[in-house]
């Protein structure tokens, strides 16, 4: 009897849980455990801090991972509503912390609703090109950009650039997805350039400052330029095989910043070296490679598009976070996905994943 409880205990738990997705995430966040504790200055709290986050991101990814997909379709137009509300009450109302304006208070604690909208525009853009399926054209394309539009605009407002960037190429994606033709796409980033002066002078003075330590860091090394220049250090440091475990000396000496958050990378570079690092993105190439296989097998237009743009917005984090370490895009507060210490990110992160899952456990029921 306690064997038959225990199978149907084994068999609720992870039926419809995507068991490759599923090794790959863990064994990302086993590394990112590791480097934190090397980074925390072996600060126990910390990491003990951060595997709460992940049984809490991990039981939402389950969860989200039982509701089917055509469920998620109708979630999609209230939580896209319900996330532009919020950042409009951010807007009015919200909570200024560090000179930006992204937190909102609703009593019993403080939101920040562009987290959300890292899913829901995806989401929304999914359901709406999906009902449209038989008749796009570049009508609804328009219109799909303007539900994107919107919350980019609110949250590049607040400012923060890092979350607009995420949602953009959130977007962009599921948009690309489902047809977008190469003559609008190029038609964009014709216009982009042309607009680029128009774009600089409406940019704040930290984001041109940004920019400016991106081509020549040593041009303020001790204020603007120093996340990079210390970053760089610690990535060339780490050799081949790197320095090893605890022995990182630009995180341990106290000159790389934000050592647990944005630059862990950096931290884990100079202590496990290139050897360390091919481990790190061989991993990451196996979720994304995963997930687009998911999205390659879903039944619906919805749920493929929904698929890739999550899978391929996992990417952009690692992309986007890696490259600003190392030197090569502008710094804009993305963390290092699975990696850095943090709930909210993660939280985000697995729920997509869960969203993932649902698309492929329910594959045979949406078919039928």
């Amino acid at each position: 009897m306690i064997k038959v409880n225990l199978r149907q205990l084994r068999l609720l738990l992870t039926a419809h849980i995507d068991s490759l997705l599923l090794n790959f995430i863990l064994a990302l966040m086993v590394l990112g455990l590791v480097v934190l504790y090397s980074a925390s200055g072996q600060d126990l709290g910390k990491v003990t801090s951060q595997m709460i986050n992940m049984v809490v991101a991990l039981a939402l990814m389950w969860a989200i991972a039982h509701v089917p997909p055509q469920h998620l379709a109708r979630l999609a137009l209230p939580a896209y509503v319900l996330g532009l509300m919020l950042l409009i009450g951010v807007a009015l109302f919200g909570d200024i912390s560090h000179g930006a304006r992204r937190w909102l208070n609703i009593g019993i604690t403080r939101i920040q609703p562009s987290e959300g909208m890292k899913l829901a525009v995806p989401l929304m853009l999914a359901w709406y090109l999906d009902r449209r399926e038989k008749t796009l054209n570049f009508k609804d394309f328009s219109i799909a950009a303007l539900l994107l539009v919107l919350p980019v605009g609110l949250i590049v407002k607040q400012p923060d650039l890092g979350t607009a960037l995420l949602i953009s190429a959130a977007g962009f994606y599921v948009l690309f997805l489902a047809g977008l033709n190469w003559r609008i796409i190029v038609g964009l980033v014709v216009t982009a350039a042309a607009s680029a002066p128009i774009l600089w002078s409406l940019l704040h003075d930290y984001q041109r400052q940004r920019i400016l330590t991106l081509i020549d860091p040593s041009q303020d090394p001790l204020g603007a330029g120093y996340h990079i220049i210390q970053s760089n250090i610690a990535l060339g440091s780490g050799g081949v095989f790197g320095k090893g475990w605890f022995n990182g000396t630009q995180a341990h000496l106290d000159f790389l910043p934000e050592r647990t958050t944005d630059f862990i990378f950096a931290v884990y570079a100079e202590e496990f070296g290139m050897a360390g690092n091919l481990i790190l993105l061989t991993l990451y190439v196996l979720v994304i490679g995963r997930g687009l296989v998911i999205a390659a097998k879903a039944p619906t237009l919805f749920s493929r598009l929904l698929a890739g743009g999550i899978t391929l917005t996992f990417f952009t984090y690692a992309f986007v976070n890696m490259g600003m370490v190392s030197g090569i895009l502008p710094v804009v507060g993305v963390p290092l996905p699975l990696i850095s210490y943090g709930g909210t990110s993660m939280v985000t992160l697995l729920v997509g994943f869960g969203m993932l899952m649902s698309i492929q456990t329910h594959r045979k029921l949406v078919q039928s």
